[in-house]
C-alpha cells in the first residue's frame, strides 16, 4: 500500500534591511507584499530597535515595527535579503558595520539577495560586487563601476545570487526575480 505525503514547500523566511529612517515605501511594501503573497514570511531587520520611518521620496510615510536589530541577526536564519533603496536608507547603512557585514556574509551564503534603487550603495561598501553585474539608481553607476561591477541600464538584472533593479517602475521586475530567486 503507498501513503501520500504533504509535499508542501517549507515557508521562505525574507530579512529585509532598512536603516532607521529614509526607506523608500514602495521598495519596502511591494516586495514584502510579493513575499507575503507567494508564502512567505517578510521579516524586518534595522540597525536599531523600535520603528523605522519610510518616506515617499521626500514626503514622510508610514513607519513600521523592527523585528530584529540587525546585529542580532544570523543569515542561517533567512532565505533571502531585500535591501529597499531611498537615497538616506542605504547611505546609512553602508556606515553601520553590523549591516555591511550582513549583507557581506549573506551574499557570501550564495543566498538570493535583492537591492533596488540606492540599494546597492550597501553592496559595494559590503565589498561583493567586483566582477559582478548590475542595475541601480542611474546616479550609481559611477560608484559601481569604481568597485569593480559592470553597470547596466534594465529593469532588472540577475547576477548569480544579486537581483537588482533601478526604481519603483521596475517593482513588477524585481518583484517577479526575487520570487523566482526564492524557489
Amino acid at each position: 500500500m503507498t501513503t501520500t505525503t504533504d509535499r508542501t514547500e517549507p515557508t521562505r523566511t525574507v530579512a529585509f534591511l532598512v536603516a532607521p529612517e529614509g526607506i523608500e515605501q514602495v521598495e519596502l511594501t511591494g516586495p514584502w507584499q510579493a513575499v507575503e503573497e507567494s508564502g512567505g514570511r517578510p521579516v524586518l531587520l534595522s540597525t536599531e530597535d523600535g520603528e523605522v520611518q519610510a518616506f515617499h521620496h521626500l514626503d514622510r510615510g508610514d513607519t513600521f515595527p523592527v523585528d530584529v536589530v540587525v546585529g542580532d541577526a544570523d543569515v542561517a536564519d533567512y532565505d533571502a535579503l531585500v535591501l529597499p533603496g531611498g537615497v538616506a536608507n542605504p547611505d546609512a547603512l553602508r556606515t553601520h558595520e553590523e549591516a555591511v557585514a550582513f549583507v557581506r556574509d549573506f551574499v557570501a551564503s550564495g543566498k538570493p539577495v535583492a537591492a533596488i534603487c540606492h540599494a546597492p550603495w550597501t553592496l559595494v561598501e559590503a565589498g561583493v560586487v567586483g566582477g559582478r553585474t548590475l542595475t541601480s539608481w542611474p546616479s550609481l553607476r559611477t560608484d559601481l563601476r569604481n568597485a569593480g561591477a559592470t553597470w547596466q541600464d534594465e529593469e532588472v538584472v540577475v547576477d548569480g545570487n544579486l537581483v537588482t533593479s533601478r526604481k519603483p517602475d521596475d517593482l513588477p521586475a524585481f518583484n517577479r526575480e526575487l520570487l523566482a530567486a526564492l524557489r
